[in-house]
């Protein structure tokens, strides 16, 4: 199971880095959606 979801993230992230490559601007959205799903998170489990 470890290595299938490990393969999925390496693929998500090349995907992603290729999407990054060719629209650089889409990358301030991907850190805001990252940083807000990461802080939803923090607040989830903090509870």
């Amino acid at each position: 199971m470890l290595h299938v979801s490990g393969l999925l993230m390496g693929i998500l992230t090349l995907i992603f880095g290729i999407i990054v490559m060719i629209f650089p601007r889409i990358l301030n959205y991907l850190i805001g959606i990252y940083l807000i799903i990461v802080g939803i998170w923090a607040i989830i489990q903090s509870i």
